[in-house]
């Protein structure tokens, strides 16, 4: 199996850029999962088990989701097969802390071309076989018409083509979640979508793709406000949970990646609590989950402060919110 590089890596991991800033965890006895991290090995960067385990020790994370990164993709099977190769690598990786304290990639989220339609049934077969930890499919629908996006393009329409939806359908059946990944002008699409296929779960990744690059550069208040209104109408279908995170990817256009020194999780409270706050009241806790879409957030801030911040965002919620924001909820949509 050889990795394939589709999506570009996030920047370097900066590591001496991130030990400039420090905290000791809040709250250190609260029991995390973390639903959404990456795990590749590329030319240009890795991020892989001894990398994630560090991370994860600043906290009291128990458990972990694997979300599809296109990494480490079989080339030496069908195309359509091919994202099996990424889902037994994961599975290997897997075995490795199965009886462990942190059980790493306790759910699997791989990719699957749903646009074969019908015919997809074969690939998430594929999946099922390789790992007993394999709980749904991601397939980007990210689009933007503008060139100042730095990911690749998905298909203008994605959501509602005919084939898309063919291939959505089988989903259902075999009791998988889909992890919807987009951008914020592309939420109704996904409304859409919801409302077609009720029985089956959809989580919104990075709670919806907020843009702040390009044509969306310091739009931030019109922006966020054309957000609530969408993200609100997602709300009312109830197969839907949001993740919390994602906010400090360099498109949402915060700049901490360029600071001198990275943000405090004070700061970092301050800046992205609006957005998650507004989530948790609309969606509830049982619907939301705290995420820390590592590596990739990892250009902007250190694991430990990242989950610090998500902290004191959750600080005046019960014991048993808090309990649904950072595990709970996370466990059930996938069943760990």
């Amino acid at each position: 199996m050889m990795a394939q590089d589709r999506t570009p890596s996030p920047p370097p991991l900066r590591q001496r850029w991130l030990e400039q800033l420090h905290e000791e965890p809040l709250d250190p006895e609260l029991t995390i999962c973390d639903p959404h991290h990456h795990l590749w090995e590329r030319p240009e960067s890795h991020y892989l088990l001894p990398e994630l385990v560090a991370d994860a020790e600043s906290h009291n994370v128990v458990q972990t989701v694997f979300v599809e990164c296109r990494s480490m993709y079989d080339r030496d099977r069908p195309e359509a097969l091919r994202p099996v190769g990424e889902t037994a690598f994961v599975h290997n990786i897997a075995l490795q802390t199965a009886d462990g304290q942190l059980r790493v990639a306790a759910g699997i989220v791989s990719h699957a071309n749903l646009t074969l339609g019908s015919a997809v049934d074969e690939v998430l077969e594929e999946h099922t076989r390789t790992s007993a930890n394999f709980r749904g499919i991601r397939h980007s629908a990210a689009w933007d018409a503008s060139d100042a996006l730095p990911f690749p393009r998905s298909s203008q329409g994605l959501l509602r083509d005919a084939k898309f939806r063919e291939g959505f359908a089988c989903l259902e059946k075999r009791g998988l979640t889909f992890d919807a990944w987009l951008y914020h002008p592309q939420l109704l699409e996904l409304v859409d979508l919801a409302r077609a296929f009720e029985g089956t779960t959809i989580v919104l990744d990075h709670v919806g793709g907020v843009l702040g690059l390009g044509p969306y550069a310091g739009k931030s208040e019109e922006i966020f406000e054309e957000w609530k209104r969408a993200m609100d109408e997602l709300s009312s279908c109830p197969n839907v949970v949001v993740k919390l995170g994602g906010l400090t990817m360099p498109i949402c256009g915060f700049g901490f990646h360029e600071r001198d020194v990275p943000p405090g999780s004070e700061e970092l409270a301050e800046a992205l609590g609006p957005y998650y706050l507004f989530c948790i009241e609309r969606f509830g806790p049982e619907r939301c989950m705290f995420e820390s879409n590592f590596p990739v957030d990892r250009a902007s801030c250190a694991y430990g402060v990242l989950w610090n911040a998500f902290k004191r965002i959750a600080a005046d919620f019960s014991a048993e919110e808090r309990a649904a924001l950072f595990h709970d909820t996370a466990a059930r949509v996938y069943r760990l």
